[in-house]
């Protein structure tokens, strides 16, 4: 199912439907012609991208060397409307010259806030209170019902300090919690100003009350909580990830959440997000949001800008502000 706007202009391929005014933005110079499913399948994929000067993805279509030659060696860039390009072969990009870019910043505080509410909402049995009454059971106040647990004093352990990573330490302590993380690198002037301790990234586990994920989807990270990690954790403790699905291994999370290893796990992200198992759904002591960790009205806008902003830069020969590979440019000045 397409939308197609003529085929004179240079044209520009829509993977997804989004915030239609910035689109009309491209109009006047490009053929934009947009997908109007639900979600592209890899031949209408194939086949959409042909001739285009540049595309504008989603974080759930895989942009690989084949997409790139079915587009032609006329493609110019590709604008992913996401923080994360892990679904972009990077190097197959640069090898041809093609510029990718993200929407990084506009996320922070929407992602952010997801931690801090997944943190309140498990601690305070917020939706165990919801479901209570909801069947029935609920017949009055009783002195011990659903009783919680208080955040003031407790331990956010955050593993990566980026963008997410910080603004969440900040909104952590101005609740009252202590703070540690685990990054690759310190950042001591960090530390001093809010007050954050940085510790390895087992003794942050052990310590840490919430272990929240920061962390970009690479090798390295595939599966960055598996069972050692997990019984490391307190048996108090709660898990949130907010980052990718698969930097936690899930079979094995299932297994601890039933086993009680660790007390909870709020989850924004999955292995195979088309398909969460039931062993996952059915725990008491899990909260589950549908990837919608920055769906907010403010981030998406942004995120709208900004994707069509770097398109038009890149196209136009101005250098993206939110260029994932600087290489590429480099080739160019060379």
């Amino acid at each position: 199912m397409w939308l197609n706007e003529g085929m004179e202009k240079p044209k520009i391929f829509v993977t997804h439907l989004f915030l239609g005014k910035f689109l009309d933005r491209l109009k006047d110079k490009y053929d934009v012609v947009v997908w109007q499913g639900k979600d592209i399948g890899r031949s209408d994929l194939l086949r959409g991208v042909k001739g285009a000067v540049g595309i504008i993805s989603l974080l759930t279509e895989k942009i690989d060397s084949e997409v790139m030659d079915s587009a032609g060696s006329q493609l110019k860039v590709i604008s992913n409307y996401a923080v994360g390009f892990d679904n972009i072969d990077i190097p197959a990009a640069t090898k041809r010259g093609i510029c990718v870019t993200n929407t990084p910043g506009v996320l922070t505080e929407s992602v952010a806030e997801e931690v801090i509410a997944f943190t309140l909402v498990l601690f305070r049995r917020i939706v165990e209170g919801d479901r209570f009454i909801r069947s029935g059971k609920y017949k009055g106040w009783e002195p011990d019902l659903l009783l919680g647990t208080g955040i003031k004093n407790k331990v956010m352990g955050i593993v990566g300090l980026g963008r997410i990573g910080r603004w969440t330490a900040r909104m952590a302590s101005a609740l009252g919690m202590k703070v540690i993380y685990f990054n690759r690198h310190r950042d001591e002037e960090f530390e001093e100003e809010y007050s954050v301790a940085y510790h390895t990234f087992d003794h942050l586990l052990e310590k840490a009350d919430v272990v929240s994920l920061s962390v970009p989807l690479t090798s390295e990270t595939r599966h960055l909580i598996s069972e050692r990690e997990l019984k490391l954790m307190k048996p108090t403790a709660i898990l949130i990830n907010t980052a990718r699905g698969p930097i936690v291994d899930q079979t094995t999370l299932i297994r601890a959440l039933k086993e009680r290893w660790i007390a909870g796990a709020g989850l924004d992200v999955f292995e195979d997000e088309s398909e969460v198992p039931e062993g996952l759904r059915s725990l008491p002591n899990t909260v589950l949001t549908p990837h919608t960790a920055s769906a907010t009205v403010e981030a998406r806008v942004a995120m709208a800008r900004i994707v069509v902003d770097n398109l038009a830069d890149a196209i136009e020969d101005r250098q993206p502000s939110c260029l994932v590979n600087p290489d590429v440019w480099q080739q160019k000045i060379d």
